[in-house]
């Protein structure tokens, strides 16, 4: 069972796509928010859905809310469906985001059509992000006076560019105050990783069609994954992405985009 509508909080989303399409839920990962989907939303699905990006809790401009883990942030999304009056969606959701769509599919099946998990198991995972979190941490924006500085800042902690420049979309302007703040909640995110990081709980299954998607390039979701999401989810299929890592749908968006609207167009005929 998911928590009760008075822990949930209101989430902030954007909106895109036909008003008369089948609703399409799509909620990113750890640390990213409704506007990483902005160009998949816009060109690619929107032509076929009524889609919804949502910013999770704790993420881009949805309250910091206690506690951050997949029963409660499921039932944010469902208090989100209720509140547009959606007595059911597609879901779709990346990472962090894909476990939050996986807690809601195992907990209210009624409620979701098809489910698509972009690049991550039902399992438990190691701590590989905490060293970003502690990078995040240790750097005050508000000590700087542009976003290259910051940057530069954090690189000593993350050299990835491309990393950085993910994280950095988590920066903003504080006009009244004159100074950079990070959006997201740093503090619950950290205090809660281990939350983050663990296994959606067994003993339930959503047998409607469901949709695996892995980077040909990542290792966080494998072959040896199958047998235990096939307990949770026993129609489940699994395709790859080919020269794509982690952040599948923007290593290769069309192929992406492709596999997802084969899957879910499937439902019409």
């Amino acid at each position: 069972m998911l928590p009760t509508a008075t822990q949930t909080v209101e989430l902030a989303y954007r909106s895109y796509g036909v008003a008369e399409g089948s609703p399409l839920l799509i909620l990113h990962g750890l640390l990213g928010s409704s506007g990483n989907w902005h160009t998949l939303a816009s060109k690619a699905f929107g032509l076929h859905f009524r889609v919804f990006t949502l910013d999770l809790r704790g993420h881009g401009r949805s309250p910091h809310a206690h506690p951050i883990d997949y029963p409660t942030m499921a039932a944010d999304v469902l208090a989100f469906m209720d509140a547009q009056g959606l007595k059911q969606a597609h879901v779709l959701g990346h990472s962090m985001g894909g476990k939050v769509a996986m807690e809601l599919a195992l907990g209210v099946p009624e409620r979701i059509d098809r489910l698509v998990v972009v690049d991550i198991a039902p399992r438990a995972y190691e701590a590989r992000h905490r060293i970003i979190l502690d990078a995040l941490q240790a750097i005050d924006p508000a000590r700087y006076d542009s976003r290259r500085a910051i940057d530069e800042a954090l690189a000593a902690y993350v050299p990835e560019a491309p990393i950085r420049q993910f994280l950095l979309k988590n920066l903003q302007f504080d006009s009244a105050a004159r100074r950079y703040t990070w959006q997201m909640d740093l503090e619950g995110l950290s205090r809660y990783y281990d939350r983050i990081n663990a296994a959606i709980e067994n003993g339930r299954q959503f047998t409607g069609p469901v949709l695996f998607v892995k980077g040909a390039r990542s290792d966080y979701l494998t072959t040896k994954d199958l047998p235990h999401i096939r307990r949770l989810f026993p129609h489940a299929r699994l395709v790859t992405i080919p020269k794509a890592g982690h952040w599948v749908h923007a290593d290769a968006p069309e192929a992406f985009a492709r596999e997802v609207l084969a899957f879910l167009t499937e439902s019409a005929g």
